[in-house]
């Protein structure tokens, strides 16, 4: 099934860990690691496997995000 199937459908598409791993560029024990310590998104068990919602993953992608240094503050300014 597709993703345009999927969406027809009111679902949205899922990422296997492998699928995961692949976008982000890291190697699949990176993800597992990242679950265990609490600090990877959120993920669906089915059966023995764990799916990731793609809108989890980019809310879990968003606040990963970390401040840019101020210009003005602390020294910034000359």
């Amino acid at each position: 099934m597709n993703a345009e199937s999927l969406l027809g459908l009111g679902l949205e598409p899922v990422l296997t860990t492998s699928e995961l791993a692949e976008y982000l560029g890291v190697h699949v024990q990176a993800i597992y690691d990242l679950r265990t310590d609490g600090r990877g998104p959120s993920g669906i068990r089915v059966g023995r496997e764990i799916r990731y919602r793609v809108s989890d993953v980019l809310r879990w992608l968003d606040g990963l995000h970390e401040p840019v240094p101020s210009l003005t503050g602390h020294g910034g300014e000359r």
